[in-house]
């Protein structure tokens, strides 16, 4: 079916839908006014007040600010502000937050009967902040630079390489600089405005794609592969300052080749924007609570110490969001590595493990609920009655652990080592408190800390170092990439998606069963078909006991008095970035 949906002109879009979510006139930015998990459902404390500075601070180092090379959600979310791309979700709380809308796309695309061909017009004016247009070979490039040959960037997904067409030969843009799309047939750009995408097979989640800031225009001539990063080149409302070095902090100006006409969703309201690197996080949720921060990047909330202090002070409380943002923290079981590559012994894990423990590391109810499969309630295809290792009160079952390891010729007990994320106390708690439950089943854990800025790509997220450091169980978290069960499960379960490096199939699951349901649902258009899929996926998973289910993580996203515009959308899975101001036009 031809599909073609047309939008409506951004003129002042964003800032009339952030001031009629809440009756707001756009006046000022007085005195907040917030309620507790106001955010949830409308913008708390609107207000188009221009100017100050938005200040950011986070516990590790930026992942990377290079569009095409990071797959942190919360960088997805900030990179808006200097880099858009060709579709991106509405600027609003709730359900409303779910609806995709074009950004540098004039349109929703075109899509030909077969499903094969998607074509994408660009609005005309777009430029970069040095004044220079921006064209769809730009965004082609981009697209190229972070998916295809050897020297494709490592930390992102790869969709586009696995569902773009006539590309299988095609080694990358930095195989041949003087002909960079030689063999890449995938996409086509007939003319600086249009770009054409030519699918594999028919794939309906392929709008959503195109959603991620690996569509985010590179301009070539530019491009300094790995180290574009310290001075991405601006399509967005805000430029950097000066060049970025990780660990030294990043700050945003503004970019007066930014067009406001053109743009859906930014509101761009301060006058700048900075992040602080390589912050205590109790130093951070602190510095909110004084007013000395308007938000953590990280996005995933409060730290354990403040979580526990504000959430039963009812004058605190009125600053607080404490939504279910999508994401399952769990533990990954390495087929790979021994005795790990014996499913009993993996399901001795999954018996062992006292979910309980693992719920209060997380803050008990506020920070999350108790996960017993891998699809988080959100999905389609989510079965919240799956419980295939059940154990009262979630505490663990050790006598059905040691079970399992008799079966797997282990009755003397195992050692193995746990990998987890050093900077994010929460799941550092997580691990000790594995450390304890397995313990009870001759388990022995060596925990294993690594800092989340390399963890993805160096450490859990590099199979060879993974083998090296015999890393059998690797806590991780992950939120959907859209809201669909491909969306969520098939970078982390396809053995499609393994990769050398910023792998995030840690289980380097590689099962021909569950690799052809993924083949499969790709195919389906119908969403109840899709979503039955889903849930088969998720209990052939759960058997192969690769994902140990620990908690869908609940935040506690603390909101200052001085932040303007702030909710939780739940596409971002956080406080929506690229609409907030501050009431603070000093700082």
């Amino acid at each position: 079916m031809r599909q073609r949906v047309l939008t409506m002109a951004a003129t002042g879009a964003a800032a009339a839908l952030l001031l009629s979510a809440c009756g707001g006139d756009g006046g000022g930015g007085g005195e907040a006014t917030g309620s507790y998990n106001q955010g949830l459902t409308e913008v708390v404390n609107p207000s188009d007040q221009t100017g100050g500075t938005l200040r950011f601070a986070i516990s590790a180092d930026i992942e990377s600010t290079d569009p095409g090379n990071t797959y942190y959600g919360y960088v997805w979310n900030f990179s808006r502000f200097y880099a858009r791309t060709l579709y991106t979700y509405t600027a609003a709380p709730g359900e409303a937050g779910r609806e995709v809308v074009p950004d540098l796309a004039e349109e929703l695309p075109e899509v030909s009967e077969d499903g094969l061909t998607w074509t994408v017009r660009l609005k005309e004016g777009l430029r970069y902040e040095d004044g220079s247009e921006i064209v769809a070979e730009d965004i082609r490039y981009a697209i190229a630079r972070s998916n295809f040959g050897d020297q494709a960037l490592p930390n992102g997904p790869k969709y586009y390489q696995q569902l773009l067409a006539d590309s299988e030969d095609y080694e990358g843009p930095y195989a041949d600089p003087d002909d960079p799309f030689e063999g890449f047939g995938g996409i086509e750009t007939p003319d600086d405005h249009t770009l054409v995408f030519h699918l594999k097979e028919p794939f309906y989640d392929f709008t959503y794609v195109m959603v991620p800031p690996q569509s985010a225009p590179v301009p070539p001539e530019a491009d300094t592969g790995e180290q574009y990063q310290a001075r991405v080149v601006s399509s967005g409302p805000y430029r950097f300052e000066d060049d970025w070095r990780p660990g030294n902090g990043l700050t945003l100006v503004r970019n007066e080749e930014w067009d406001a006409e053109t743009d859906p969703v930014r509101t761009a309201l301060p006058d700048r924007i900075t992040v602080e690197e390589g912050i205590e996080q109790n130093e951070i949720d602190q510095r909110l609570a004084n007013g000395q921060l308007d938000v953590d990047l990280g996005g995933t909330g409060l730290g354990p110490a403040m979580k526990g202090q504000v959430v039963t002070d009812d004058a605190a409380r009125a600053n607080l969001d404490n939504p279910e943002n999508g994401a399952h923290y769990f533990l990954a079981v390495n087929t790979q590595v021994e005795p790990f590559d014996d499913q009993a012994c993996r399901q001795a894990i999954q018996y062992a493990v006292n979910r309980e423990a693992v719920q209060r590391a997380w803050g008990g109810e506020v920070g999350g609920t108790i996960a017993t499969q891998v699809l988080p309630p959100v999905i389609a295809g989510a079965n919240p009655d799956l419980d295939p290792y059940p154990s009262e009160g979630h505490a663990g079952d050790a006598d059905a652990a040691r079970e399992k390891l008799a079966e797997c010729g282990e009755d003397g007990g195992i050692s193995a080592n746990l990998g987890v994320r050093s900077d994010r106390p929460a799941e550092v708690a997580a691990a000790e408190a594995i450390q304890e439950s397995l313990a009870r089943a001759d388990i022995e854990v060596s925990i294993q800390q690594y800092p989340s800025d390399t963890y993805t790509n160096t450490q859990a997220g590099s199979p060879s170092f993974v083998h090296d450091n015999e890393l059998g169980l690797m806590i991780y978290g992950w939120m959907p990439d859209w809201p669909t069960g491909y969306g969520y499960m098939s970078q982390i379960l396809d053995g499609d998606a393994i990769k050398d490096a910023g792998n995030s199939n840690l289980s380097e699951l590689d099962d021909p069963e569950i690799n052809e349901l993924f083949d499969e649902v790709i195919t389906v258009e119908d969403p109840d078909e899709q979503a039955e899929i889903y849930a088969q996926i998720d209990e052939l998973v759960m058997d192969r006991a690769v994902i140990v289910p620990m908690v869908f993580h609940k935040s506690v996203l603390y909101r200052p008095d001085n932040l303007t515009n702030a909710f939780f959308n739940p596409s971002w899975k956080m406080f929506d970035y690229a609409v907030l101001g501050t009431t603070e036009t000093g700082s």
